[in-house]
């Protein structure tokens, strides 16, 4: 395993990336992760403390840390006035460093990506707390990509053991997180806005980190204080496309079309919401610090989606293509959620799957190398970010008897860059806008 180092940000003192183009794209990488952590991100003005109560919800990987970002900002500004409340973050997210604890905001952690016990008990104790408001009390929502699994809570009839069993389904049979995220939706007695007209009429102000393509704020942890443009029927239909077995008692809960707080519902007239960080934030901040290295840069979207392996292969050819003629670095950014459709047993999340399925397209050309991450530092349910490879990782390959080919038919890329020692190991970096995706190419030399 490789840990990610901490170089500085790539600037015009940096030698060209031909140098170390490893530890270039690993610093990149960096960059592109700092620009979207809630140390930076809070809006510049806190909204004026209301004449109740300031009480402060949340979930998410990131929740933790904007929460500490957010009681940083209220003792530096408005130190007299009261705030409290509870967020929860997964497992091994909470906070960390100097400075980072929580005083007033308590923090739980749960289980992600498959909700457990505590993850219901989050839930439970959030609308506990919202509960009794009134309109002179304000409410801020901290959400971030997770907070689906971490903040579960099965609607009336539905035990939490068949909300894991569709959760587990949905994911392992590749289906797009707006699919997903639709269906939790439409399974909870927490999200899809319910968790605002809970503390309504109290003003609800939410604060988001989005890690969804397209960045809809209503698909963030499934939206649980942004009412929903979406009817159970629609869950039950990709349910229902994807062939997944529905417990009786989901069907008849879907079937009987009770609809979460619904777009124009007069409860939320005075709620706002803010995207304060996406995933082009972080490509932005990418393309800026390669330009500046002098290294030209082709931004191929912020919201791919799709199955991971045949993207990797996709932008293989692409950077195969836009090597000819080169005269200059070439660096190929992308962002988005892909999607894995496991047919194996083996081990590996969304980004390492990407990644071989791009090593295999591209066969070890000269002069092209990568790097794939998630951007909260955990790649589906293991303990890498990603990983990287360089050309000379096709011949080490082969030298060691390990075929791409065979490390996807069993879903298994963790292993394979793990013999090679080229896993990206971070720990969990507090902030989520989904993946990160760099192929740096060279001018080919005669």
């Amino acid at each position: 395993m490789v840990a990610m180092p901490s170089p500085p940000s790539p600037d015009p003192a940096l030698p060209a990336p031909q140098a170390d183009a490893p530890s270039w794209l690993r610093g990149l990488a960096e960059c592109a992760v700092r620009a979207v952590h809630p140390d930076s991100l809070l809006p510049g003005e806190l909204p004026a403390p209301p004449a109740g109560r300031t009480l402060v919800v949340g979930a998410g990987k990131a929740a933790a840390a904007m929460a500490a970002a957010l009681e940083r900002a209220w003792r530096a500004h408005q130190p007299e006035a009261p705030l409290e409340g509870l967020v929860v973050t997964r497992y091994g997210h909470g906070p960390q460093g100097p400075g980072a604890a929580c005083r007033r905001i308590e923090v739980l952690e749960a289980a992600h990506p498959m909700p457990d016990g505590l993850s219901e008990q989050a839930a439970r104790r959030m609308l506990a707390a919202v509960a009794g408001l009134c309109e002179d009390d304000l409410v801020i929502a901290l959400v971030s990509g997770g907070g689906s699994a971490l903040m579960s809570l099965p609607a009336e009839g539905i035990e939490l053991a068949e909300k894991q069993a569709i959760n587990r389904a949905l994911l392992r049979c590749g289906a797009p997180i707006r699919e997903i995220n639709t269906v939790r939706r439409h399974l909870s007695a927490i999200k899809g806005g319910r968790l605002a007209a809970a503390a309504h009429p109290a003003r609800v102000l939410t604060w988001l980190i989005s890690d969804v393509p397209g960045d809809d704020p209503t698909l963030v942890a499934s939206g649980p204080t942004l009412p929903d443009a979406t009817s159970p029927l629609d869950a039950l239909a990709i349910l229902e496309r994807h062939a997944i077995e529905i417990p009786e008692a989901v069907r008849r809960h879907l079937e009987a079309d009770t609809r979460a707080p619904a777009l124009g519902d007069p409860g939320f007239a005075r709620d706002r919401s803010r995207v304060l960080a996406r995933a082009c934030d972080a490509l932005e901040a990418a393309r800026a610090a390669a330009e500046d290295a002098g290294v030209e840069v082709r931004l191929l979207g912020d919201d791919l989606e799709g199955e991971a392996r045949e993207l990797g292969r996709a932008q293989g050819r692409l950077a195969l293509s836009s090597q000819l003629g080169l005269e200059r670095p070439l660096l190929l950014l992308s962002g988005g959620e892909t999607s894995v459709t496991v047919i194996g047993d083996g081990r590996g999340g969304r980004n390492v799957e990407y990644l071989l399925g791009l090593f295999e397209a591209l066969e070890g050309a000269p002069g092209i190398l990568a790097l794939a991450i998630d951007t909260d530092g955990i790649d589906g349910s293991e303990d890498n970010a990603g990983a990287l490879f360089t050309p000379d990782d096709w011949g080490r390959a082969e030298a060691s008897g390990l075929d791409p080919r065979d490390y996807l038919a069993r879903n298994d890329a963790y292993s394979f860059f793990d013999a090679l020692d080229r896993l990206i190991v971070t720990g969990p970096t507090r902030t989520n806008v989904n993946d990160f995706r760099a192929i740096l190419v060279l001018p080919r030399t005669p």
